[in-house]
C-alpha cells in the first residue's frame, strides 16, 4: 500500500504534465460542442477533442453555444497582451476562451488541486493563486494560460475583463468562483458564477 500511493501520484503528475505541456491545437471551423457534455476525469480530455478544447469544455448544464472559440482568434497570444494592444476593448472580453468557460476552467483547476492534495486551496485570491501556480507541496502548476487563466501584477487570478476573481469556500471540497462580469463590479446582476 505504501508503494502504491507514490506510484499513483507519480502517474497522476505525469498525466497532468503531459496534457499541460502538450502543444495545443486551435479549433477551426467553429464547431460547437454537443448540448450535453459528460463530466470526465479532471486530467482526461473529452472524446474527440484536443486537450485545448477539453480545457475549455463546459460542465454539464452550460450553454454550449458559448464554448466555441472564434475562428479569427489569434494563437499563442496571452489575453493580457490582447487587452494591452487594444485598450478600447475594456467592456468586451478578449477573443479566445469565453468568460463563462474561464470561470469553469478555474473551478476545474481548483478541483484538480483538491483531488491531488485532499482539499481545496484556501485563503485570499493571491494566496489561492499562489497555491495553484506551483507554491504547493509538490510544485504542481494548475494555472493554464490556454484555458484563459491569467494572473495580474498583484498575483491575483483575474477574469476576462481583468477584474480579480472572488473565491468562496463552500466546503472542504467545493469552491465557488465568481467573476464581476463586464461591469467589473462584484455582486451585480451580470456576475458570472461557477455552477
Amino acid at each position: 500500500m505504501k508503494r502504491a500511493l507514490p506510484v499513483a501520484l507519480l502517474v497522476l503528475v505525469a498525466i497532468a504534465a503531459y496534457f499541460f505541456f502538450r502543444p495545443s491545437k486551435t479549433p477551426t471551423g467553429g464547431s460547437q460542442l454537443p448540448a450535453s457534455v459528460p463530466e470526465t476525469s479532471s486530467n482526461q480530455p473529452l472524446p474527440g477533442t484536443s486537450p485545448a478544447t477539453a480545457a475549455s469544455a463546459p460542465e454539464p448544464g452550460a450553454n454550449p453555444a458559448t464554448a466555441t472559440a472564434p475562428a479569427s482568434a489569434p494563437t499563442n497570444v496571452p489575453p493580457a497582451a490582447l487587452n494591452a494592444a487594444n485598450p478600447s476593448s475594456a467592456a468586451s472580453p478578449p477573443p479566445g476562451v469565453p468568460p463563462e468557460i474561464l470561470v469553469q476552467n478555474v473551478r476545474r483547476a481548483i478541483r484538480q488541486y483538491g483531488a491531488m492534495f485532499g482539499g481545496n486551496p484556501v485563503g485570499t485570491n493571491p494566496e489561492i493563486t499562489a497555491q495553484l501556480s506551483g507554491k504547493n507541496p509538490k510544485g504542481v502548476n494548475f494555472i493554464n494560460a490556454d484555458a484563459g487563466m491569467r494572473v495580474n501584477a498583484q498575483g491575483e487570478m483575474v477574469d476576462s475583463w481583468g477584474t480579480p476573481l472572488f473565491f468562496h469556500q463552500l466546503s472542504g471540497t467545493d469552491t465557488e468562483v465568481r467573476s464581476a462580469g463586464p461591469d467589473k463590479v462584484m455582486w451585480t446582476s451580470d456576475d458570472l458564477v461557477s455552477p
